[in-house]
């Protein structure tokens, strides 16, 4: 089950920031250097293969993009590592998909081409986005992973990673970017469910402000593949029907029936948990006023003094009961 929640949410995000329009809003929003602006959306290519190694393939999803900046072709590279735990691995691991990605480069270009001066390959931008709990905490440089790196400076290759740490992200500046992504990252987050219902609130609001038709869209199935395993079966099941019912609806409007539906199942599983406990503490109760009479009875018997096992088969308590009743008495 874990594992189809992980492959689900996997492909949620990958869905997500294969939306052309998606992922340059998530480069414009979240990556603070001046060549952002020089993209084109026009220009991006999102290439349809995946470069992961067998080695590592129930571990992530990636995303590849190409863009032709001032006439020279750029890769992006994302990596969604959507998985609890650190890998101290990826400085290694990114290297050999990008290895991969120049290996297909080389294999597809013409061999007068490749001969020529100058010929050079495309620059690869490598991109993490975690959502696990624990911080991160591997490496960011490649060569941190290199035995005596200090020694040998420009003579070793290097190349630096960026990192998106979902859980890290403040609220604060998410609600300020307020688009999909921000959105996304707002409801991945680990908090409570009443923290959930609150930003859900405030999602539906931004969506409907600044959401296009299509990225709604991609948003819902986000939320009906992924965001209902973030309950147990029955609120799931429930996530799932509200989402296919208010489909047609305004997101604003859908997102709020979300909530509300939300809203009541726990708070059905509330009052429905406080009646068990009630009815648990009444019979508890009843449990020990019949103990009490039945050893109220065995003192009666000591002092008309019948022996033990005779009292046992009248109350049914334990040798060790009546020893300690004794006890009590003496």
């Amino acid at each position: 089950m874990k594992d189809k929640i992980k492959h689900e949410h996997d492909l949620g995000y990958k869905e997500i920031l294969s939306h052309k329009k998606t992922f340059l809003e998530f480069l414009r929003s979240f990556v603070k250097k001046d060549w952002v602006k020089l993209i084109d959306e026009e220009n991006l290519i999102l290439i349809d293969k995946e470069f992961i190694l067998k080695d590592f393939k129930q571990e992530e999803a990636d995303i590849v993009y190409k863009v032709n900046i001032d006439g020279k072709d750029i890769i992006f590279y994302v990596l969604l590592e959507l998985q609890s735990k650190v890998d101290y691995r990826m400085p290694i691991r990114l290297l050999m998909y990008m290895t991969e990605i120049w290996r297909e480069e080389l294999n597809n270009a013409e061999n007068k081409i490749k001969k020529r001066k100058d010929y050079r390959l495309p620059s690869i931008v490598p991109i993490v986005l975690y959502n696990g709990k624990n911080k991160w905490t591997a490496a960011r440089n490649f060569k941190e992973v290199l035995n005596g790196y200090e020694l040998f400076e420009e003579n070793i290759i290097d190349f630096r990673y960026m990192l998106f740490d979902v859980n890290r992200m403040k609220e604060e500046e998410l609600l300020e970017i307020a688009n999909l992504v921000s959105s996304i990252f707002l409801l991945d987050q680990d908090v409570a469910i009443e923290e959930i219902l609150k930003r859900l609130k405030l999602i539906g609001r931004i969506l409907g402000k600044k959401g296009s038709k299509e990225q709604i869209q991609v948003f819902n199935r986000w939320m009906i593949n992924v965001f209902k395993n973030r309950f147990d079966e029955r609120i799931g099941e429930h996530i799932y029907q509200v989402l296919e019912e208010t489909n047609h609806m305004e997101v604003e409007e859908m997102i709020s029936n979300l909530g509300r539906k939300i809203e009541e199942e726990f708070k059905h599983r509330e009052e429905k948990g406080m009646q068990k406990g009630i009815q648990r503490g009444m019979q508890e109760g009843l449990k020990k006023g019949q103990l009490q009479e039945r050893r109220g009875i065995a003192k009666k018997l000591l002092l008309m003094g019948m022996d033990i096992p005779t009292i046992i088969k009248a109350t049914g308590l334990t040798n060790q009961d009546i020893e300690k009743i004794k006890s009590e008495m003496n």
